[in-house]
């Protein structure tokens, strides 16, 4: 079968799943055309990205996140008026343009969607010749909306509920990654809980309790106040990994702290030599920290990484924080026990139930549209 995948690119997340799953259907046999990502003009392909995918990359623009003045917060007024202005406006609809463009050249059998916004509006404009499958932790919340009745996140829940639902438009079945299995009591069976997408890097990897905290910074803000903790405490080694441009791969601030850019292999290297982890609350890279058994503290930004953030932490392998204070990141190793092994069992059964999902119930639903085809014929 062929496929197209258009990738939601405003963080690393998405492409990472893009990739795993890639090597999942080509191992099986199956060809990746190409790939779309969307994204905005702040942003860049990482170069490990093309190399690795193994398909020509199309960049186009999407809607995106305006961030406030400390590159830490999203202004969600910003937001909304950068992306509703009639320029952007036109320039979205030049990108759904050429995600059309691209299904009609290549004629894919499924188009796979990472939570692209755009995808399912193609499709809703221009209609579909073939299946579409989406792909995204944002789904679970289908599934999980008891659980923030109470919360405080309640008040931004159901805008997120709408914009997972904006992306899913169109879908014929749509996959929502999970921490852990979900019981089905939805009865949807377009709607299908599936485990984490995980690189064979990590997989392989062999965990080592190291001597130093790994963080990763999508928001180049919170540099600020990683110097200033780390100012009160120098013993602490620190490696940071950023999304900062025009800087050099790697910034040696001192001894114990180093700035880098993004390298998904020496990510990785000090994802299973580090003692803890630290971020602000993508899905993926906790996912990879759970599997190599590493503490995390999360300090999510927005409302989709404070989701994030909330069911990680209720998985008993997470903490959650409003500021990068690692000392509460140290407080919670010591306590850390890395006994449990049904994460490990879950993410094991990835590629049996991701075949089964997007080749073999599929191609059963082509089969027997062809069939009813056939009879009315």
């Amino acid at each position: 079968m062929k496929y197209l995948f258009t990738i939601q690119g405003e963080g690393r997340g998405h492409m990472t799943q893009a990739l795993v799953l890639s090597e999942m259907l080509r191992k099986n046999g199956h060809e990746i055309g190409k790939v779309i990502i969307g994204m905005s003009h702040q942003r860049e392909v990482p170069e490990y990205f093309i190399r690795k995918i193994g398909s020509e990359v199309e960049v186009i623009e999407s809607p995106s996140f305006i961030f406030k003045k400390d590159k830490k917060k999203v202004n969600w007024l910003k937001t909304v008026l950068y992306n509703a202005n009639p320029l952007k406006t036109m320039e979205y609809i030049r990108s759904i343009k050429k995600i059309r463009k691209s299904i009609q050249e290549f004629q894919p059998d499924v188009v796979i969607n990472f939570y692209e916004m755009l995808t399912g509006f193609t499709h809703l404009i221009y209609g579909k010749n073939n299946q579409l499958v989406t792909i995204g932790h944002q789904y679970l919340f289908n599934y999980l909306s008891d659980k923030y009745k109470e919360n405080k996140l309640k008040s931004n829940f159901i805008f997120l509920r709408f914009h997972a639902w904006m992306t899913g438009l169109q879908a014929d079945k749509i996959l929502a990654l999970s921490f852990y299995p979900v019981d089905d009591k939805m009865g949807n069976k377009k709607i299908k809980v599936v485990p984490p997408l995980l690189r064979k890097e990590v997989r392989n990897g062999r965990s080592t309790k190291g001597t130093f905290i790994l963080g990763y910074l999508l928001n180049e803000g919170f540099e600020k106040e990683i110097r200033s903790w780390h100012e009160k405490n120098p013993e602490v080694n620190l490696k940071i990994f950023w999304d900062k441009k025009n800087v050099p791969e790697e910034v040696k601030i001192d001894q114990t702290l180093t700035f880098y850019t993004l390298n998904d292999q020496k990510f990785i290297q000090y994802m299973t030599e580090c003692v803890g982890y630290i971020s602000t609350a993508g899905f993926e890279s906790i996912c990879e920290s759970f599997y190599l058994k590493k503490p995390v503290m999360v300090i999510p930004v927005h409302i989709e990484q404070k989701i994030n953030a909330h069911d990680a932490v209720s998985t008993g392998k997470c903490i959650s924080a409003n500021t990068f204070d690692i000392s509460k990141l140290l407080n919670f190793i010591n306590t850390y026990s890395t006994h449990d092994t049904s994460y490990h069992n879950w993410v094991s059964k990835a590629e049996e139930i991701y075949m089964e999902q997007i080749v073999t119930k599929i191609n059963h639903k082509k089969e027997s549209e062809l069939d009813l085809l056939v009879k009315f014929n």
